[in-house]
Order: structure tokens, then C-alpha cells, then sequence
């Protein structure tokens, strides 16, 4: 018979594990990085039509980007937000298959980058605020994508969201992956919930590139420091949203939240709100 053993933790023990969970988001407090990574993509977390409806009255939806094409990875229009005129912009993956394929599982193309930019520019003209929702592993992979222009349409986004004259918030709720959300997130503030990630690569590109061994995932998703609370630590974002059931009472608190930061932000300068942008990039 196997030896019992005493499992019971000693006081210092216990205060030190304490210690370690206060600054962790609740969600995340027994998850490692590579668990919140796939929490991020697990297929029943609600995608950026789902949050468009429950945060956004009365929506439009724009299409095109008045060049090539109408991106269904993209979804943008305006709205109301706690009664406010609102330009709103999701990269949306979709629910089932069929609806997964007609969006591109998230990855948007070069002339979604552009129909963005349009209705940005266009919230500019009209003076509404942008909010943009991000959850993408990343940019639309594939020739065409690239014989369009992929790089230089997510390259002319980060130049042009830098100097726009309207507040702009970018909310993460999923995966946040390279310059497929990077070309979204050129905010005044960033927020993220507290089981999304933002990264440079996936831990799996990471792993193949860095560590020569693609089994080597959970490494690096641990060395990206992808988690919410490492990217408030490092003032990446500036907000952790405690994500709950994702009920309606989510989605009020959340709306409540986002009309009051555009109120605040709308009383800010055109002048000083472009600088504070600016200078909050040129600190990385």
C-alpha cells in the first residue's frame, strides 16, 4: 500500500501562492499561457458581430473599400453608443464552418484594411469616434493577398490611425495576432479581456522560427508574454475586461464603459489627442 502523504499547504506556502494570483486576472489564475492561447480560439467565445449587437444600437453596415472589393472579414458601419454617433469596425471569424469560410476564419485582406481605413477617414469627416474589435491570428495568407498590397494597405492604416482626429479605441476579444491586428489597433487606448491575446506570431510560428521545434508551443507562448496581465504590465493596453458569462449584463457594462472613454476623449483637443496617440506608440 502506497504511503499517504500530507498534501496540506503551510501557511507561508499558501501566502506566497496568494502573492503570486492578485495581479492575474480571475479567469486566467489556474490557466497557463498556452491555456489562455486556446481559450482565445475556443469556437464558442462570442465573435465581433456579436459584440457589435450588444454594444451598438440602430448598426449600418458599410461595405467596399471603393477599389477592389467588399471583405466579409471585416465588418464596418455606424451607430449609436450610449446615444453618441459611433463608427464601428470588427474583424469577425464566424461562427460555424460555412460562416467561418465566408469570413476567411478572420484573416482579412488588403481591401478590408482599406474599407476600414475609408470609414475611418469617413468617422474623421463626420466627427465620430472609431471603435475597432480585434480578434485575428492574423492577416489574409496567400498570393493574392500579397500581389495586393497586404503589407503596404496594413503599413498605410498605422500611418494614417496615428494622426486621426477623432478618439479611437481598439478592443481586443480574441486572439490579437501580428499586423493583421496591429493594423486595427493604432488607438488611443487598447482594452483586452481578460482570456484574448496580442502578439507579434502565434506561439506556433514562434516555436518553428525560434525554437527549430514546432512541439515547443507552450515555450512560446510563455516567452511571447501574449496574457493580458503581462500586456498591462508592459502598457501595451490599458484595460483588462473581466470577461464573466458574456450576458447581456456583459454587454451593458461594456457599452457603458466604451461611452463614457469616447465622452472623455471627445473633450480632449484634436492637438493633444493626436500627440498623446503619438507618443503613446513612440514609447515602444
Amino acid at each position: 500500500m502506497a504511503a499517504k502523504t500530507d498534501n496540506k499547504k503551510t501557511p507561508a506556502n499558501a501566502d506566497k501562492k496568494k502573492a503570486a494570483l492578485e495581479s492575474v486576472a480571475p479567469e486566467q489564475k489556474e490557466l497557463t499561457p498556452y491555456e489562455i492561447v486556446c481559450r482565445s480560439r475556443d469556437k464558442t467565445r462570442p465573435t465581433a458581430v456579436k459584440y457589435i449587437a450588444g454594444i451598438v444600437d440602430g448598426f449600418i453596415e458599410l461595405h467596399g473599400d471603393r477599389g477592389f472589393a467588399d471583405d466579409a472579414a471585416i465588418i464596418g458601419g455606424i451607430g449609436r453608443i450610449g446615444g453618441m454617433p459611433v463608427t464601428v469596425i470588427g474583424i469577425e471569424k464566424g461562427v460555424d464552418t460555412a460562416d467561418k469560410i465566408k469570413h476567411n476564419f478572420g484573416g482579412a485582406s488588403p481591401e478590408g484594411y482599406r474599407k476600414a481605413l475609408r470609414l475611418m477617414k469617413q468617422a474623421e469627416k463626420f466627427n465620430r469616434p472609431v471603435l475597432n474589435i480585434v480578434d485575428t491570428s492574423g492577416a489574409a495568407c496567400g498570393i493574392g493577398a500579397e500581389e495586393r498590397g497586404e503589407a503596404e494597405a496594413i503599413a498605410v492604416n498605422l500611418m494614417k490611425m496615428a494622426g486621426l482626429k477623432v478618439p479611437v479605441l481598439s478592443l481586443f476579444i480574441g486572439e490579437g495576432g501580428s499586423g493583421g491586428a496591429l493594423g486595427l489597433a493604432v488607438a488611443d487606448e487598447v482594452w483586452i479581456t481578460e482570456t484574448s491575446t496580442y502578439s507579434v506570431i502565434s506561439p506556433e510560428g514562434c516555436a518553428s522560427i525560434l525554437y527549430k521545434d514546432s512541439s515547443k508551443v507552450r515555450e512560446a507562448a510563455e516567452a511571447l508574454k501574449l496574457t493580458a496581465p503581462e500586456l498591462l504590465k508592459k502598457k501595451a493596453v490599458e484595460r483588462v475586461i473581466e470577461e464573466k458569462d458574456f450576458s447581456d449584463g456583459y454587454f451593458a457594462a461594456l457599452k457603458s464603459d466604451i461611452a463614457e472613454f469616447f465622452k472623455k476623449k471627445a473633450a480632449v483637443p484634436v492637438e493633444q489627442l493626436v500627440a498623446e496617440r503619438y507618443k503613446r506608440f513612440r514609447a515602444f
